[in-house]
């Protein structure tokens, strides 16, 4: 059965892979595990292991297409759970029966996972485009503090699917077959100052870079990162780069320039593998 796992290794032949993670909350619980689901788990009690059997003369599903939460990266913040949808499209001779998805983070499936994401739902919702192909859909929880319980944990994810034939016969299994990014969701703020001010003065431009801390549930700030101050004149709808500067030790920022025109000054950061891109809205100052 398909269940989110949080205690008790499962061991034996069919185990794929077991980690231990730190409780959800601190006190006397006994730390919980997280256990790869078996195949028995993942497609009922008469299915073969993934490395289990000889094939011969089975004609093993195709998947085609595996998509995770439309395409986009999985952002979260310190303390709001997030439920992405996932999707595997897979033919075979006899039909789909169902479909499995998973996420996992490390380097070896077998020996180095120190993260699960596994679906919420016992089997997939299968839809047929054919006879012999379906598109099968899951949902997965992810909670930031638990699912998500170090900051090491952002960056890239491997993707396992599986399908399994509509007859039974047999399934696809690959640990490896995609990979997909979870963030740590970013804040960026401005302030341009003095509001009015003179032509010609000087405009200071404050603001604060920062990101989730899944230790720690707070956000802290993001250090010495390129951001880009940029300028919209108020007749325009068009922002322009003015210059970049580097957050601070603490994420801060801060820098001057000369008062022209009437218009907005904003903060815009491009981005890392761990962390999405942000940009704040335009700060208006009156130039007189």
């Amino acid at each position: 059965m398909r269940m989110r796992v949080t205690v008790a290794a499962v061991s034996g032949a069919l185990a794929l892979s077991a980690l231990a993670v730190p409780a959800a909350q601190a006190g006397d619980q006994a730390t919980p595990s997280l256990d790869r689901p078996t195949a028995a788990e993942v497609f009922g009690t008469g299915a073969k292991a993934p490395r289990a059997l000889s094939r011969a003369a089975v004609t093993t599903p195709v998947i085609s297409k595996v998509v995770v939460n439309g395409g986009k990266d999985i952002v979260l913040g310190t303390t709001v759970e997030k439920t992405v949808s996932v999707s595997v499209t897979a033919s075979h001779p006899s039909g789909i029966a169902d479909a499995y998805v998973d996420l996992w983070h490390g380097t070896n499936v077998e020996s180095d996972v120190d993260g699960l994401l596994v679906p919420n739902e016992d089997a997939a919702t299968c839809t047929k485009s054919s006879a012999t192909t379906s598109t099968c859909k899951l949902t997965i929880t992810v909670v930031p503090g638990y699912d998500l319980y170090k900051n090491l944990l952002a960056g890239t994810w491997k993707v396992t699917a599986g399908a399994l034939a509509g007859d039974g016969s047999d399934f696809a299994w690959n640990d490896y077959y995609a990979t997909h990014r979870v963030q740590r969701l970013s804040k960026l703020t401005v302030n341009a100052a003095p509001e009015p001010v003179k032509k010609g003065a000087t405009i200071t431009a404050t603001g604060k870079l920062s990101r989730a801390n899944w230790e720690n549930g707070t956000y802290m700030g993001y250090t010495v990162q390129p951001v880009k101050l940029q300028f919209r004149k108020k007749s325009s709808s068009t922002y322009t780069t003015v210059k970049t500067i580097n957050t601070n030790s603490t994420g801060s920022l801060k820098t001057t320039v000369k008062a022209v025109e009437d218009g907005y000054w904003r903060y815009s950061f491009a981005g890392t593998s761990t962390t999405p891109a942000v940009t704040t809205a335009g700060d208006f100052v009156d130039v007189k």
